[in-house]
């Protein structure tokens, strides 16, 4: 595969998951009520922070070296990602 094609690649990797996370974070809801979309990308951020520490947890299982570093950091990430949650909800 050529450069340039696998960084086309990458980016729609992205690109996909961007517009996926907005869609799952409401992103037509402030169309229909006419609110702001600060909550939107609140809830696009808040489901990065918890695909980083998904994603550091998968390098923790596979790495030999820095094991305890991915695990920590993984957890703490998906664990960071649950307080935005509970506090966007208003339950903190």
């Amino acid at each position: 595969m050529s450069n340039i094609s696998s960084k086309a690649l990458l980016g729609f990797k992205y690109v996909y998951l961007i517009v996926f996370f907005a869609l799952l974070s409401g992103f037509f809801y402030p169309f229909i009520t006419g609110s702001g979309f600060n909550d939107v990308i609140g809830g696009i951020l808040v489901l990065f922070v918890g695909l980083v520490g998904g994603i550091l947890l998968y390098k923790a299982t596979t790495s030999e070296t820095k094991r305890e570093i991915f695990f920590g950091s993984g957890f703490a990430l998906i664990g960071i990602s649950v307080y935005f949650i509970f506090q966007l909800t208003g339950r903190v």
